[in-house]
């Protein structure tokens, strides 16, 4: 994608981008995340058969590199204005990225989100590098820290922790959970976040998913005797 000089002033560029495109979000969403999605990315992309062939080629890890710092900007829950959407393509284009490297990306991105998937748009036609990145994702929501930001996503949006008379919606379409402001954070557990580990693409993801998992059913059975003071 270019020299080794001109690739971490591009990389350089990227962080910058993703501090001042989401230095209004709150934790859940914020760079930390986009760095522990980045090293999840490329560790899982070094681990990955198939795709570990590739890792010796620069351009694989690139791709899998901004594809990963790139991912939320532009995301559909912080977005504050249109222009916003267009903000990765043209940062792409400034930079000198190669046609077929950009497409790629662009092509991670777009795929990477779990309303695509309930409504059955999942797009076969992605690139290798495409598993890693949202497996990475996808552990950062899972586990200790996605407890965490589930938590803190729910604050953000005044959400109540836990209702015992609303039950976690079964048959959630892409429309209900892109408006699903009346669900309780505690649902998003049933309703998302345990159903992410049969949904990793990677047997590298497969493989982080099980502790991560195993951890946030262990916190809701806790959760739940507390709730009820059998705790």
């Amino acid at each position: 994608m270019g020299s080794v000089g001109s690739w971490e002033e591009t990389v350089r560029k990227a962080e910058k981008l993703v501090e001042e495109a989401m230095k209004d979000n709150d934790a859940s969403h914020d760079a930390a995340h986009v760095w522990r999605v980045r090293d999840l990315a490329l560790s899982l992309a070094r681990e990955e058969q198939g795709l570990s062939l590739l890792s010796s080629n620069s351009n694989t890890m690139q791709i899998v590199e901004l594809a990963a710092l790139l991912h939320d900007i532009g995301d559909y829950k912080y977005l504050r204005d249109p222009s916003e959407e267009k903000i990765v393509e043209n940062f792409l284009d400034e930079e000198g990225i190669e046609e077929s490297s950009k497409m790629k990306i662009l092509k991670i991105i777009k795929g990477m989100g779990f309303k695509d998937e309930l409504a059955g748009s999942a797009n076969n036609d992605l690139p290798p590098e495409f598993g890693v990145v949202q497996d990475a994702d996808r552990l950062d929501a899972i586990g200790a820290i996605g407890i965490a930001r589930c938590f803190t996503f729910g604050g953000s949006r005044n959400r109540v922790l836990h209702d015992p008379n609303i039950q976690p919606q079964s048959d959630l379409s892409k429309e209900k959970y892109m408006k699903n402001d009346e669900q309780t954070t505690v649902n998003h557990f049933h309703e998302k976040l345990l159903k992410l580990k049969a949904l990793m693409k990677t047997k590298a993801g497969r493989k982080r998913a099980e502790r991560r998992h195993k951890y946030m059913e262990e916190f809701l059975a806790e959760f739940y005797e507390e709730w009820d003071g059998r705790a």
